[in-house]
């Protein structure tokens, strides 16, 4: 499966040290930023599932930061660490458009409940921006120049059409479900050729390969169907 990915904003190393290695520890993948000057761009890059967001930070705070994220059509969850404990500070989290808060010192199963807790409530397939929006299997769509027709399995291109294998259309569909993201290439095996298949990536990396000349993807120079080294692909 992919990765669910978690961006920690915290200016204490110790406690962003920490917070790494007990979500790395559960499977998360993690990104960090130890300031809220360049929080908001970070995390616009990272693609997260989820934010964990301390309170106190140089530059912006976290609510600043949070209420911007939010003006911007950011749906993605937050959750907010504070070091204080008035009510007030908590409502101004959540009015801030928090989803959720721990008070420091927390302990790491009353986090990883709260995480685990937000990440079941927003299960729903996110754009990039974080914005929930939902993908027909069956309507056309664009991979760059290319028009995409899954119910005919062809690809069109400049006037041209070619056809697709099933194998090339489900690779095309999961991209477009995970656009962005950068899958692994287990993530795309498990998916398109099922848990089941003990071949080797070779078969996923000429399946690519095949797409994007169909798609009129540099293979030399991709544009679209983007190599992440050491991971897999994504769909830029």
């Amino acid at each position: 499966m992919e990765q669910t990915r978690i961006f920690i904003v915290e200016d204490d190393p110790s406690i962003r040290f920490g917070l790494e290695e007990v979500l790395k520890g559960e499977g998360f993948l993690t990104g960090c930023a130890e300031d809220g000057e360049n929080a908001e761009a970070k995390i616009g890059d990272f693609l997260p599932d989820l934010i964990m967001l301390d309170v106190m930070l140089p530059g912006k705070n976290g609510y600043e930061i949070c209420k911007s994220l939010r003006s911007n059509g950011c749906r993605i969850p937050i959750l907010m660490l504070t070091a204080k404990g008035q009510e007030i500070d908590k409502v101004i989290g959540l009015d801030a458009g928090a989803d959720d808060y721990v008070t420091k010192p927390f302990g790491v199963q009353e986090l990883l409940a709260r995480v685990h807790a937000l990440l079941r409530r927003t299960h729903l397939l996110n754009g990039r921006d974080g914005v929930e929006k939902q993908v027909s299997d069956n309507e056309t769509f664009e991979v760059g120049d290319a028009t995409i027709s899954p119910q005919s399995y062809e690809a069109t291109l400049n006037g041209e059409t070619v056809r697709l294998t099933p194998k090339e259309m489900e690779l095309l569909k999961f991209f477009r479900e995970k656009k962005g993201k950068a899958l692994s290439r287990d993530d795309l095996l498990n998916r398109v050729w099922g848990i089941q298949y003990y071949g080797t990536t070779r078969t996923l990396d000429q399946c690519v390969a095949q797409l994007r000349k169909k798609i009129g993807d540099n293979g030399s120079d991709p544009k679209f169907i983007v190599t992440i080294h050491g991971i897999g692909y994504k769909l830029a």
